[in-house]
């Protein structure tokens, strides 16, 4: 009896060694479990406070699509604006999202949208989701035709074109370059072999920039770029002093002077220049003088008005050097292809810096010209837009010399043809510039001029990034 107590009790004593024994090993364990959950739960938190965080971006890119200049969530109050975030099945409340909107700045379309979030278990894990949103202007091409277009072998196009017609594309290029037709009649005045069915963009252009090419795509509206006259011409004649709205002048038009300290001298044309006969791109002859001889002065070193638009009722010279942000309207209301006025560039056009602080527009209603005594080596910093014209140089028969260099650093919207240069049926240039070099200028997109037209696409995602 006394041995089998002694087994029993030394039995008790190796059962509470061996507990002891795992309760040393397993603690740790269940420490470093219970840790684990922590951490996966923390993760949880912090994943489901990024979805809120993507759906406050959501609700306000919708916001946006609905009210495009509402920047303060339809309070009317600054922000930040708290919304609360419900599960759908349960419809319990699990977390919240507050937002921050920062409206564009001057001159710009970019909204900046950003979502701080949390959930209802662990408010203290917080993720925030910044996008910035902008609506691009319809100076998104480098170049935009409604009607037909020819780049020659001596031509350089940077950023995309289109045109709603057809591209017969002979020259270099870095960006799409894109026809609303399938396949079209090309006219003779597209050169050999036409007239014949084409593809919407063909011509001798190497492979690499043939691989650019794509038709047919959606066509552009023109119409849209009409749409905006009436605001503009009001908004010119509110700025105070009235400098910035031109009436007809009662003589043959007007001169603008952009000056490298931001302000604007006006002239009226008093006379024009004696030059031959010049014929547009739809073969009419026109007997009128592109340039300017004398002009007397009206306003002088005139600052660029706080609206940035300079609205004119009649023909206008505009040349100079541009400090700032600037819209040229040339426009009489209703429209009228008689008595719809075009701009005139009769010398250089630049930027004061091309660094997207400055910008040009040169909207006129029928056709942007470069004058017969334009500069050999010509540069055009800006916007331009022949609303219901094109944009050219005139054909001169029997011009003494072509000139030598155009450059244009902005983008193209012409109604009608374009052309800066004509050759003859041997490809020898006859008339205008022997070399063109248009380049795009990337900060039109979402920085144009004052009240340039836009897409109707609405506003687009340009950027996205969380903690």
């Amino acid at each position: 009896m006394k041995r089998e107590k002694a087994q029993s009790g030394e039995s008790l004593i190796l059962v509470l060694l061996l507990v002891t024994l795992v309760s040393l090993i397993l603690t740790p364990f269940f420490g470093v479990i219970a840790k684990e959950l922590g951490v996966a739960k923390t993760r949880i938190d912090r994943e489901e406070a990024l979805q809120i965080a993507e759906a406050g971006i959501d609700y306000y890119q919708w916001h946006l699509a609905h009210y495009p200049t509402d920047y303060q969530d339809g309070t009317g109050k600054a922000g930040p604006y708290v919304h609360t975030y419900t599960d759908l099945t349960t419809q319990k409340i699990i977390g919240y999202y507050s937002l921050t909107i920062t409206p564009p700045p001057t001159g710009s379309t970019i909204v900046t949208i950003q979502s701080t979030a949390w959930t209802t278990d662990n408010p203290n894990v917080r993720r925030v989701v910044t996008a910035k949103y902008g609506i691009p202007s319809l100076a998104l091409y480098s170049f935009l035709s409604n009607d037909i277009i020819w780049i020659g072998s001596g031509e350089t196009v940077s950023g995309e074109m289109q045109s709603n017609n057809g591209v017969r594309f002979d020259g270099s290029t870095n960006a799409p370059v894109m026809s609303a037709k399938s396949t079209y009649t090309c006219p003779s005045s597209q050169g050999s072999p036409c007239p014949t069915t084409e593809n919407g963009v063909w011509g001798s252009a190497n492979s690499s920039v043939k691989a650019f090419w794509q038709y047919p795509v959606p066509a552009v509206d023109f119409s849209s770029l009409t749409s905006n006259l009436a605001t503009l011409k009001s908004t010119a004649q509110s700025e105070t002093g009235g400098t910035y709205y031109l009436p007809p002048s009662n003589a043959s038009g007007y001169s603008l002077v952009l000056n490298s300290n931001g302000t604007v001298s006006i002239y009226k044309v008093t006379s024009l220049q004696s030059e031959p006969t010049g014929w547009d791109v739809n073969n009419n002859a026109i007997n009128t003088s592109t340039d300017y001889k004398n002009r007397t002065l009206l306003y002088s070193n005139e600052p660029i008005p706080a609206s940035g638009i300079i609205y004119i009722e009649d023909k206008v010279w505009v040349e100079g050097t541009v400090k700032g942000r600037v819209m040229v309207a040339a426009a009489v209301l209703p429209y009228n292809s008689s008595t719809a006025p075009s701009i005139f560039i009769p010398n250089n056009i630049v930027y004061a810096a091309k660094d997207g602080t400055n910008s040009l527009g040169l909207l006129a209603q029928q056709n942007v010209i470069v004058s017969y005594a334009a500069p050999q080596n010509l540069e055009i910093d800006g916007a331009l837009i022949a609303q219901n014209g094109s944009a050219e140089f005139l054909y001169y028969q029997n011009m003494t010399a072509v000139k030598t260099k155009i450059s244009v650093f902005g983008s193209i919207m012409t109604y009608g043809q374009w052309t800066w240069t004509w050759i003859d049926n041997n490809n020898n240039d006859i008339s205008g510039y022997a070399t063109t070099n248009d380049a795009y200028d990337s900060s039109l997109m979402y920085s144009p001029p004052p009240s340039f037209p836009f897409s109707s696409a609405g506003y687009k995602q340009l950027s996205w990034y969380s903690n």
